[in-house]
């Protein structure tokens, strides 16, 4: 870390990047029965090797992959934890290895691969496929407690508050000159969101009371087997894929090629190294997270650095049972409606890196690509190739690939045309 970026203000982007990066990074060991406090320490560690190996340019926090979750609660189910943590080790290799490949792929060929017409929609769909979460979180439906308590209605009604919020904070505040505060809008709406449900007592700090001040996360080490390592193994050919459509997702909104500088080869290296490194610890995989981009589109704060202090953060939290649990009673509907914003960012960047690329839409090679890759990927359609199961981003992304590879469009963009 450069002392120089260091400043009390970053300090307090990277705290609001950590609450944004919190909530889906602990959701996974919740419903898989990893330790929280392994996999916070796990996203971490892994954020900043992800930052060393990168050469410190790519604004990411890694954090737990949501692709791994059915592989890891079966073999749970059949073998115990440790065997799927096995797989997780593995499974970070595979990444290393297609990063070894990519060393020989020139730059050129890589977006030859990856045009913005399938590019463009993959992004799209990373903020699409988010957003019934974002719903689901909002009007009670995650969180049945709350609802009954003060039924869908009033569900949307916090939801509304903290969505008001945080468009407030970004279009307003700067009208009043309050510039840094407006980069704060994911911040200040969890706060408004979290008071506001507080009025409303729907928030049980039964958990907080019960939880210690300082303890150290249960790490638990892995044990391998076959039948674990082709469960999860392939699920990586499917991150893999959305780790293309994340690094270019970032790199649309900071305005910078990551794919070209430092380069996917050594992305991929660092997102690999750290689902291995939290595997051998206890935690889930890590990836890249589509939140992280949204966070980015809103607030306009790119610097790596924060990224950096987030994921120290995160660490400091693992530490920290009673603050963890204080984090982790936050309401649905408070998180949901900042979500409204944040997925949004996303399908919206996409569509932006079609239109700054001029992609000839009236060309109908184009078309058929970009649709049937929409339609798959949101539609629910999944494939079996043997132990390989592809749905999602990582079917549309595959499929979007091999057909422009097929059609071989020409004029992809108006200024050819």
């Amino acid at each position: 870390m450069a002392n120089k970026d260091l400043t009390g203000k970053n300090i307090v982007f990277g705290l609001q990047h950590t609450f944004v990066m919190f909530g889906a990074t602990v959701l996974v060991p919740i419903l898989t029965g990893l330790d929280v406090g392994v996999t916070l320490f796990a996203a971490g560690i892994g954020t900043l090797l992800f930052h060393v190996i990168t050469k410190f340019k790519v604004p990411v926090f890694l954090g737990s992959s949501f692709a791994y979750i059915p592989g890891i609660i079966a073999i749970g189910a059949s073998q115990g934890l440790a065997y799927a943590l096995g797989g997780i080790v593995v499974s970070g290799f595979l990444y290393i290895i297609v990063s070894i490949i990519f060393r020989y792929v020139k730059y050129e060929n890589l977006h030859k691969i990856l045009p913005p017409h399938v590019t463009g929609p993959m992004i799209i769909m990373i903020g699409l496929i988010l957003a019934p979460v974002a719903i689901q979180n909002a009007n009670g439906t995650n969180s049945p407690a709350i609802a009954q308590a003060i039924g869908v209605n009033g569900c949307w009604l916090v939801a509304l508050v903290t969505f008001a919020t945080g468009v407030f904070v970004k279009i307003g505040f700067p009208k009043f000159g309050w510039k840094f505060a407006s980069n704060l809008p994911v911040l200040i709406a969890l706060v408004v969101g979290y008071v506001f449900s507080m009025i409303l007592g729907i928030i049980d700090f039964s958990a907080v009371s019960k939880a210690a001040f300082i303890g150290i996360p249960h790490f638990t080490f892995p044990k391998f087997s076959v039948s674990a390592i082709t469960v999860m193994v392939p699920i990586a050919i499917v991150t893999m894929v959305e780790h293309f459509g994340d690094i270019l997702a970032i790199g649309n909104v900071v305005g910078q090629d990551f794919i070209k500088d430092p380069g996917i080869k050594r992305t991929l290296l660092g997102d690999g190294l750290a689902t291995s490194l939290a595997g051998l610890i206890g935690g889930p995989a890590n990836t890249t997270y589509s939140e992280n981009t949204g966070a980015i589109a809103l607030t306009g704060v790119s610097n790596p650095i924060i990224m950096r202090i987030a994921a120290i953060f995160a660490i400091f939290l693992s530490l920290i049972p009673k603050f963890t649990a204080i984090i982790g009673t936050i309401p649905a509907p408070v998180i949901g409606g900042i979500s409204i914003l944040l997925f949004g960012m996303i399908s919206s960047i996409g569509i932006k890196n079609m239109v700054d690329a001029k992609v000839n839409l009236s060309n109908p090679k184009l078309l058929m690509v970009s649709a049937s890759m929409l339609v798959l990927g949101l539609g629910g359609a999944t494939f079996y190739l043997g132990p390989v199961q592809l749905s999602g981003l990582g079917l549309a992304a595959i499929f979007g690939i091999v057909l422009n590879a097929i059609l071989r469009p020409k004029d992809i963009t108006l200024s050819e045309g």
